[in-house]
């Protein structure tokens, strides 16, 4: 019996895969897939990978490259949380996308940077076709190179300004200026606000609402009845009762969000504050707990179907023509719902 000498070679050597790369550059394997793509990934991080790559003489896949590139359909949907505003446009953000073919995938953050910067690499790693995202000045740099691949973004909520992207959100500082000039002209003239963080686009323009509706009428807001409260129903709360503890407290307060809105009740409740007998009282988002609450709460009104539709349609939009990739500004009007929780003032003496 004769042996080829073919057969007695020594064994041909393994090419080296992805798996190989990323334990050589000791990153984790969807990150490597996501540069081999073309997608970004944290600078060090593509430094590792090269030189893993050139070390073990990788060769990338053209063709699954090419496979890779087609679109999946799928919108990521950065939240900072599912409190009622943002659980709304999720709701209606899922039900407009999927009437055009497209699903949304999640990813909550808890105003948490790293977990900002780790849903970018989610979404990233599940090759999503755009970004619909609460914007966070902190998040620039990682999300300016999804927007430099002609990543499809866009902004509600809160901006980030300086980047080249979409945006949508209502009129934050008009609602806000009509809704305490409601209480101003009702009589108050100790209205305070309870506002959210300043480094929140949303925040700096509520507050500056309730400022120009008191110099629209010749007056000055008095800064010590402006208290943060952090965007939350515990801040809310504490804000409220430092408020209240002021020697001439205020007669009526504006709440700049749900949740801190419902710590204001909390605390009013607890303490038989009455509505609107002995304050009067205006929050930032209409929910079904202010409409069902005794008196039921004036409140401004995000138009969430409006936003949804319009996050949606300009999704749609870019993708569909990539080629007329302007970028949009909206700002959609919100509407003053006045129910009972203001009123006249009744304590004149309280008033200065």
């Amino acid at each position: 019996m004769t042996t080829d000498p073919a057969d007695s070679s020594p064994p041909r050597k393994r090419a080296p895969t992805i798996v190989d790369v990323a334990e050589a550059a000791g990153v984790a394997i969807g990150t490597v897939s996501r540069h081999i793509n073309g997608l970004p990934v944290r600078a060090t991080n593509r430094d590792q990978i090269e030189r893993a790559i050139a070390a073990l003489g990788y060769r990338r896949n053209a063709t699954a490259v090419a496979m890779k590139t087609d679109m999946t359909h799928i919108v990521g949907f950065l939240v900072p949380s599912l409190s009622e505003f943002h659980a709304q446009i999720l709701e209606q953000l899922t039900r407009k996308m999927r009437l055009r073919g497209r699903a949304v995938l999640s990813f909550c953050h808890e105003h948490q940077v790293a977990l900002m910067r780790e849903g970018l690499e989610f979404f990233a790693s599940h090759r999503v076709d755009a970004i619909v995202m609460d914007g966070n000045e902190a998040l620039r740099q990682d999300l300016q190179p999804f927007i430099d691949e002609d990543l499809v973004v866009v902004l509600y909520d809160n901006d980030m300004p300086g980047v080249v992207v979409d945006r949508v959100f209502v009129d934050n500082r008009g609602a806000s200026e009509r809704a305490v000039g409601h209480l101003l002209d009702l009589g108050h003239t100790r209205v305070a606000t309870i506002h959210g963080a300043l480094e929140d686009s949303a925040g700096r323009e509520r507050l500056e609402g309730y400022q120009a509706a008191f110099r629209a009428r010749g007056l000055e807001p008095d800064p010590i009845l402006a208290i943060e409260g952090g965007w939350n129903e515990s801040g809310g709360y504490h804000a409220v009762e430092q408020l209240a503890a002021l020697a001439n407290p205020p007669t009526a307060i504006f709440s700049a969000n749900y949740n801190m809105t419902l710590g204001v009740l909390t605390y009013l409740h607890e303490n038989d504050i009455r509505l609107p007998q002995d304050l009067s009282l205006i929050g930032f988002d209409d929910v079904a707990a202010l409409r069902l609450h005794m008196p039921a709460v004036t409140a401004v009104g995000q138009p969430i179907d409006d936003l949804a539709e319009t996050i949606a349609d300009i999704v749609h939009r870019r993708l569909s023509n990539p080629s007329a990739m302007g970028r949009r500004e909206v700002r959609l009007r919100a509407e003053v719902i006045l129910r009972n929780s203001t009123g006249r003032p009744q304590q004149a003496g309280r008033e200065d």
